[in-house]
């Protein structure tokens, strides 16, 4: 059903995109009303323009914060054009049709991110602008809206090709983004005055990916990776990409020293940290060079010549880092579909989001490493246990539960995650150094959760083990304390248990 426009509002706080729109309207004879600043922009481009007061008898009062909130201005866009009794009564009241709605949203999150004045960002609650929209998205059969400057030139493109008309499917499109930046909009409110950080989709791009985790399934991205990367190289990050490039930015940011991470399935399958960065990829891809195969693989320093070429002999699919060298791009990019991204900012949001239940799940950020350091052994650590500790520690919170991480020298040489059991894990772990052939013979070892008997205590000791941490809190924690008190081994208790489901 087409729609010609004969009358628009505009009202909006972002003019950068609307002086062609204007201009167009102008041009098919549209009558455009309009309040404030919006109004002065219009006439400044020699268009004329009605001020709302006209429609509503009254001037913008309380300091703006009442001035389209009126039957003159609601009636023009909510009126059915064809209900004999709404067109009649907008004849009786004088209410002109109004065919477009142009109005933008007060910029509340903007304000919450540059002060903490709480009277500044109340007085950026829009109220009239969602009224408008959500009337005129409402009576989409009718009136076209524009809720966002993001679509000003959609809008544009269609004055100019279809004469100032617009078709029912166009003007549900629109209505659709509309109601999504309303949507938006309150759950931004909501977040500040709940001191919550939900994700809202509505005011992301939405990227339609090739597949979900599986070909049969619909995978799509609601968020900005130009803000966290610049892509450097390669093809689009699909479904698993972008869960693992997640995993593995979380597990980088842990670390301030040289280090080099490979990412499997979300799960840490090598990592190490160096002096250079050449070492620290030889170091962490010696860690099981075998589950690199297809891996995402991260970096916290720049990628220098010397590490291009000993990371282009393998398959990857992504590699993460600060900056490469001008040499080592122009050898990582000899593979097309090859992705190399430069990491620009890190991550801020503070909660986690899983669906379950046909509902939703939330939690706080992971954040930290140990909340103290209780000495319970049957010696104290010594500087370079206590450091391979701490980056045992770290890497097995990165570990899908239950998890046990090895390290020694500052590098993961077997790890288990996912088991059943923590005995699976560590007899996991173990086997995982064995297969590469690494000398268990003071390593250190990290549970992310406490050990329910002394039987893992027992196991890892004759591998060679003789430092472990873990967070403590079960009913027989006595038992694994006192076995390495009796066989002169370390062990720390955190008090911080670190589950990954």
């Amino acid at each position: 059903m087409q729609k010609k426009i004969s009358a628009a509002l505009i009202s909006v706080f972002y003019k950068d995109g609307l002086e062609n729109i204007v201009t167009e309207l102008h041009k098919l004879g549209v009558t455009i009303y309009s309040t404030g600043g919006t109004q002065k922009f219009i006439e400044d481009l020699n268009v004329p323009c009605v001020p709302v007061e006209s429609l509503t008898s009254y001037p913008s009062i309380l300091g703006g914060r009442v001035k389209t909130l009126h039957p003159s201005v609601f009636g023009g866009i909510l009126g059915k054009r064809d209900d004999a009794q709404h067109v009649s009564e907008m004849k009786q009241y004088n209410i002109p049709e109004i065919d477009l709605v142009i109005v933008d949203l007060y910029p509340f999150e903007e304000t919450v991110a540059s002060t903490t004045d709480e009277t500044l960002i109340i007085e950026k609650i829009d109220i009239g602008g969602p009224s408008m929209i959500r009337g005129a998205a409402k009576n989409h059969k009718d009136v076209v809206v524009v809720a966002a400057k993001k679509d000003y030139h959609l809008l544009e493109q269609i004055l100019k090709e279809q004469n100032g008309e617009t078709t029912l499917q166009q003007r549900r499109m629109f209505a659709i983004k509309a109601f999504d930046v309303c949507t938006g909009y309150d759950l931004a409110i909501s977040n500040y005055f709940n001191q919550t950080d939900f994700i809202n989709p509505f005011n992301k791009a939405k990227s339609v990916l090739r597949y979900g985790e599986n070909p049969h399934q619909q995978g799509i991205f609601y968020g900005n990776q130009e803000e966290i990367f610049d892509k450097l190289h390669g093809k689009e990050l699909s479904y698993n990409n972008l869960v693992d490039v997640d995993a593995a930015v979380q597990i980088i940011s842990e670390f301030t020293d040289t280090s080099f991470a490979i990412i499997k399935h979300t799960n840490v399958c090598g990592v190490a940290q160096r002096v250079t960065v050449k070492e620290a990829w030889d170091v962490a891809l010696a860690g099981d060079p075998e589950s690199a195969f297809g891996g995402v693989l991260v970096c916290n320093a720049e990628i220098d010549k010397a590490t291009a070429i000993a990371i282009n002999e393998i398959f990857f699919e992504v590699l993460i880092a600060p900056s490469f060298e001008g040499e080592a791009l122009d050898i990582l990019k000899t593979k097309k579909n090859r992705i190399l991204l430069v990491q620009k900012k890190g991550l801020t949001a503070t909660h986690q989001y899983k669906s379950v239940l046909n509902g939703l799940l939330t939690q706080q950020n992971d954040v930290g490493n140990y909340t103290e350091w209780k000495e319970v052994g049957g010696v104290a650590t010594s500087a370079a246990e206590k450091e391979d500790l701490i980056f045992a520690n770290i890497i097995c919170k990165h570990l899908k539960s239950n998890s046990i991480a090895l390290v020694k020298n500052k590098q993961l040489i077997g790890k288990g995650c996912g088991q059943t059991s923590r005995i699976d894990s560590l007899r996991q772990s173990i086997e995982k150094a064995k297969q590469f052939n690494f000398d268990l013979n003071g390593a250190v070892l990290a549970s992310d959760a406490f050990f329910p008997f002394d039987d893992c205590v027992k196991i890892a000791h004759a591998a060679g083990i003789t430092s472990f941490i873990q967070p403590g809190g079960s009913i027989r924690d006595k038992d694994s304390i006192e076995y390495c008190q009796q066989h002169g081994l370390a062990m720390v208790i955190t008090g911080l248990r670190h589950f990954k489901h």
